[in-house]
């Protein structure tokens, strides 16, 4: 993200509580109503044009990304190391965030009524939510009418099929899999345009909600920031405390390595930019540039621990700012739900909006809410792309071996794994992290 584009997000979250303000102020609560109701006009185009990437974007990045996979498997038990602690740091991350949103309740001291299209369908059917249903549920009948219907879990549970199908043949089809990677930077190029309008849909977007609930919606707000870093902590501290148990008092000198790569990554809310430096530091470090060089790329890529805790926690905020209740059986299952879809989204500009938009749908909650966290999402953004920075820590360390070990003297990267450098980390790198999380 360039810095003048955040100092244009930065201008339009003021101008918007300020023009918000004046109108709360000066204006009866229809008039204010009204004003409202016509910036509306510029969130309901920007809503749509999420919805409108969705279904193409998870399609060709998890079909990418799956594809690419078996690479990791045929590294033996590097890849399976990795991919263990992939799936036990999202399972953590996801239950944190689970948990705090939970005992903080963000949401609940801004009560609005859902909008009338979501008012009779706010939150899954619970009298037909049973396990047979759900099951069949996931199964397209027609990817094409899952696609049309943005039913993301089928679009999901397609990808995979597909995915796993290219991994598998000898040849890799190469033709299909060069056009969905080329459907993938297709639909990242028009994802970057979308939300290049982001700055006018926040100053939209604060302005009708300040001018119909006034500045004490700025508390909810926050709350909802306050929280999100508070359970960031706890992450971060959960991870610091594992790399304790594995390498004991060295886990400082570790920690210190990283802190000026995270400090990049949460000013510029990039972790693209703070890639490089990390990179050097844990080769400094003394970790293995063979295994640096595989497992973090792979990381950026599936596993994004912040950006998965961002998204249950604003869409359980969500769903308490318009009191949707949702069963334990629907949260666990929107848990699952955010650990796969997360995992193709890597390099996609604003990929938590994408992500909690397509989550919003599944449920049937108010898509309206989505406008609440998105004068605050550039706040958030900067945090989970920093923790980032201290999950690339922990993960390197973990599969890494003692430090030292096989540093520079690994000599050609991974080419002694199969395939050359170029290759591999031509499948693997990430491309584009603005806000990939």
């Amino acid at each position: 993200m360039s810095r003048t584009f955040t100092y244009f997000i930065v201008a339009a979250m003021v101008l918007g509580v300020a023009v918000g303000f004046a109108c709360n102020q000066l204006l009866d609560p229809v008039g204010a109503k009204t004003v409202a109701g016509n910036l509306g006009l510029v969130t309901d185009v920007f809503l749509r044009l999420i919805k409108m990437i969705i279904a193409p974007l998870v399609f060709t990045t998890l079909v990418a990304g799956i594809a690419h996979m078996e690479d990791a498997a045929a590294i033996g038990r590097i890849g399976a190391k990795t991919m263990a602690w992939f799936i036990s740091a999202s399972i953590i991350s996801l239950t944190i965030g689970l948990i705090m949103v939970h005992l903080l309740q963000p949401g609940s001291g801004l009560s609005l009524k859902a909008p009338e299209v979501a008012a009779t369908a706010s939150g899954v059917d619970v009298t037909n939510f049973t396990l047979k249903d759900f099951l069949t549920h996931l199964v397209p009948a027609s990817i094409f009418d899952a696609l049309a219907k943005n039913e993301i879990l089928q679009i999901v549970v397609f990808s995979i099929f597909v995915g796993t199908a290219v991994a598998s043949i000898d040849e890799r089809a190469p033709q299909v899999l060069a056009l969905v990677e080329q459907g993938a930077a297709i639909m990242l190029k028009v994802t970057g345009f979308v939300m290049r309008t982001a700055p006018l849909a926040i100053f939209a977007a604060l302005a009708s909600t300040v001018a119909t609930q006034g500045l004490a919606v700025l508390g909810t707000y926050a709350k909802f920031v306050g929280g999100f870093y508070l359970s960031m902590g706890l992450l971060w501290a959960l991870l610091v405390f594992a790399g304790f148990v594995v390498i004991g008092p060295r886990v400082k000198g570790l920690v210190g390595a990283a802190w000026r790569p995270a400090l990049l990554a949460f000013s510029t809310a990039s972790s693209e930019a703070a890639y490089p430096r990390l990179l050097e530091a844990l080769e400094r470090f003394g970790l293995s540039r063979r295994i640096v060089s595989f497992v973090l790329p792979l990381g950026y890529s599936f596993n994004l621990d912040g950006s998965m805790m961002y998204c249950t926690f604003a869409t359980l905020f969500i769903a308490q700012v318009y009191g949707v209740h949702l069963t334990i059986g629907q949260q666990i299952t929107m848990l699952l739900l955010l650990m796969v879809t997360s995992k193709g989204m890597a390099g996609v500009p604003r990929a938590s909006l994408v992500v909690i938009a397509a989550t919003l749908t599944f449920f049937k909650l108010p898509e309206a809410g989505l406008l609440l966290i998105l004068g605050v999402d550039h706040l958030l953004d900067m945090g989970h792309q920093c923790g980032g920075q201290f999950r690339g820590l922990r993960r390197d360390r973990q599969v890494g071996g003692p430090p030292g070990a096989g540093s520079r003297k690994a000599g050609g990267g991974l080419g002694d794994l199969g395939g050359g450098d170029g290759e591999f980390q031509a499948a693997f790198a990430p491309r584009h992290h603005p806000a990939a999380g």
